[in-house]
């Protein structure tokens, strides 16, 4: 029987995680910043595509490539998120009070 090889779903699970995160990033990061929180995901998913490239070990270059397109698609989900926002899906962020 060969070895067992976990790769793969270290990968899945790697995925989950990102893909979970990213999404509470994107709903906390909203509420809190508002629209401009995308510049986050910019920097950090040309970051995560970057360091992909430059990885020489399999799954972490694809574990930080995930990383980076999550983030980068999390810019189209801070606008829809606004779009939530504005049709009560979600609470919005009450104005301080001073």
């Amino acid at each position: 029987m060969p070895g067992l090889n976990f790769d793969g779903l270290a990968a899945g699970a790697a995925t989950f995680a990102i893909i979970w995160l990213t999404r509470y990033a994107c709903i906390m990061g909203e509420y809190h910043f508002g629209r401009i929180f995308r510049y986050v995901f910019l920097i950090l998913g040309i970051a995560g595509a970057v360091v992909s490239i430059l990885i020489s070990h399999l799954l972490l270059s694809a574990i930080f490539s995930i990383f980076g397109f999550a983030n980068l698609w999390g810019i189209h989900e801070v606008i829809e998120q606004e779009e939530r926002v504005r049709k009560g899906w979600y609470p919005r962020k009450p104005p301080k009070k001073e």
